[in-house]
């Protein structure tokens, strides 16, 4: 399985703002939606993309340190647990 990242594009002198999901297998842009927050218009992109690639799952995004997006599907035979500092279990 492969991650998606998504990012904010904003507008230019023809389109408007935009964000696009990324995957090794593709990729697509989608419009903005105002009426959406900023992490409900990156989990739309992300959606689009995994639907268009028939990549069904349960999938949980993270913010990046350059602003973008990660987006990874998560399965229980590929998860792992981390415990509170100090704790185990």
């Amino acid at each position: 399985m492969q991650a998606i990242r998504t990012k904010y594009i904003g507008p230019g002198n023809v389109r408007g703002s935009r964000v696009k999901a990324t995957a090794q297998a593709g990729s697509l842009t989608v419009g903005w939606d105002s009426r959406l927050n900023s992490e409900a218009n990156h989990k739309a992109a992300a959606q689009e993309l995994a639907l268009r690639l028939d990549w069904p799952g349960h999938w949980v995004g993270g913010g990046l340190p350059d602003g973008s997006t990660a987006w990874v599907c998560v399965d229980e035979r590929d998860a792992f647990t981390v415990a509170k500092a100090g704790l185990r279990s």
